[in-house]
């Protein structure tokens, strides 16, 4: 996409930066990430339905207590920048050649107001989609605690040291009596280690003293870096400028801030995040699906005491609706709410109590649910962003049927099997409180008035009164079908069929 044009859509999707915000979260977004083989950026890659750049954005932004948010794209830009949305506080930096994280850190510095400067800098991977704001707000506070100038968020590594290829924090000896215990001295990456002799040490000089380290003992450190970093962003502005290419891929890393930190005298640290699986990052679709999983379990944990799944890994409810789920609860709503194998729930959405969504329920958009409400194996239930769909008391609605848009049904309802109601914002429908609708039927844009019994029509546009026969009961209103239109154009093929050809000749 061309300059001019990323440049128009930022100007579009930029928000206000807040000069009082006291931190801003840079949020690494430019890259492509090859090897995970698809057409689509790596940050548009989707854990439990959001996005991983956003979902890390939000994290950054709950965890820091309102900070600003400035998200570097590149490739696909336009694409991330409309995915993410525009927010308050939020602006997008074009980093039109990618040059490394260094290069995508010094392209946001230069494109945000000089106040940026006086507050803390937070620079975070937008793949790193399991983060959340509570690990953020704990890096956070030890950052603030320990005065230093730098630090980095790291894991820790659980398995075979041979098969860890992070790279690796090398700190200070503990046993080392001095103000300096604990710093770090250099990130290592796992192959320049495995490409150093075994048989000779390894010096690294830190404040005018030389430490030496095995290459086993390299090997074995199992604390690794995980991207996230948080800076003063006074020292932050005055070095990053001091960032050279001097490696094989011939790109400026923000890793090589330490060396340069320590050199002036600045103080590095690190501190490990609560949980690994909060800094998983991802290059491949199997690492992803992994990720996807973990929150998958995560959302059952929360729910598993509040929600009947008729199978726990087979599901999904959108955030939004697991935070209201869980809230209700804290306010004391017992739902007795039944989720069935494959059901998936992504909206905003009201359950009265008693709901039961069997197997493969599809719902979508804004939905009301009353009391005792049974939707049936394969149901789809959806709306546009701007309309509701209500579904009233002990209403049941059968396999397969298909109910959306502009639409209220009312209570004691009974869908059958075969049915498609529609509404829209001109021609909503209503439907009243015990009807039943069987048979192959197609309701449009229409109202039902109560105790109406309703088989195997297409209505659109109507109005359907309930009767009663003679004997007191409803009479169905059965058969009704529109006018035909378009019957010039319809034909009969007849029996000789070979005079036939397809496709049809011009």
């Amino acid at each position: 996409m061309p300059k001019q044009d990323v440049t128009e859509v930022i100007q579009q999707y930029n928000g206000e930066l807040n000069p009082e915000a006291g931190a801003t979260a840079i949020i690494l977004a430019a890259g492509h990430g090859k090897r995970i083989k698809s057409q689509r950026s790596k940050m548009l890659h989707k854990i439990w339905g959001k996005a991983t750049v956003e979902r890390v954005s939000n994290a950054a932004r709950k965890g820091l207590s309102g900070a600003n948010v400035c998200i570097v794209v590149g490739i696909k830009a336009e694409s991330v920048i409309k995915t993410v949305g525009k927010r308050d506080q939020q602006v997008f930096v074009y980093q039109e050649e990618q040059n490394g994280t260094g290069h995508a850190v010094q392209v946001a510095l230069d494109a945000m107001p000089e106040f940026i400067q006086k507050q803390k800098i937070y620079v975070f991977p937008g793949d790193i989609g399991l983060l959340r704001d509570s690990t953020v707000k704990s890096f956070r506070e030890d950052f603030r605690d320990s005065g230093k100038d730098m630090m980095v968020l790291t894991g820790r590594y659980e398995g075979d040291p041979a098969e860890n290829y992070y790279g690796r924090i090398v700190r200070v000896p503990d046993d080392d009596q001095n103000k300096n215990a604990g710093n770090v001295i250099k990130i290592m990456e796992s192959k320049d280690i495995q490409a150093l002799d075994s048989d000779e040490p390894y010096p690294l000089e830190y404040d005018g003293k030389t430490y030496e380290f095995s290459r086993q003992e390299l090997l074995e450190i199992p604390e690794f870096n995980t991207g996230v970093f948080a800076f003063n962003g006074v020292p932050l502005n005055e070095n990053i400028a001091n960032l050279d290419a001097n490696n094989v891929q011939g790109e400026l890393y923000i890793t090589d801030l330490i060396g340069i930190f320590n050199r002036k005298g600045l103080s590095v640290g690190a501190v490990t995040a609560l949980e690994n699986r909060d800094v998983l990052g991802f290059n491949n679709k199997a690492v992803l699906k992994e990720m996807n999983s973990l929150y998958q379990q995560d959302v059952y944990n929360q729910l598993k005491n509040l929600v009947r799944f008729r199978d726990p890994d087979d599901f999904f409810i959108n955030d939004e609706t697991a935070e209201k789920l869980i809230q209700m609860d804290v306010n004391g709503t017992t739902l007795d709410l039944t989720i069935g194998k494959g059901v998936y729930i992504n909206g905003k959405f009201e359950f009265g109590a008693g709901v039961e969504l069997k197997d493969g329920a599809h719902i979508t958009g804004n939905v009301e649910f009353g009391n005792n409400v049974t939707i049936h194996k394969g149901v789809e239930l959806s709306t546009y962003p701007d309309q509701t769909l209500t579904i009233g008391d002990n209403t049941i609605i059968f396999q397969d049927n298909i109910v959306k848009g502009n639409t209220s049904i009312g209570s004691q309802c009974r869908i059958e099997s075969g049915v498609n109601v529609t509404g829209s914002d001109r021609y909503p429908t209503r439907i009243g409180n015990r009807v039943m609708i069987k048979g192959t039927s197609y309701i449009f844009g229409s109202i039902i008035e109560e105790n109406a019994w309703i088989e195997h029509c297409i209505l659109k546009a109507k109005r359907v009164h309930c009767h009663y026969d003679r004997n007191g009961d409803v009479a169905p209103v059965r058969y009704v079908i529109p006018q035909p239109e378009g019957l010039d154009d319809v034909e009969s093929i007849g029996d000789d069929r070979e005079e036939y050809t397809w496709p049809p000749s011009n």
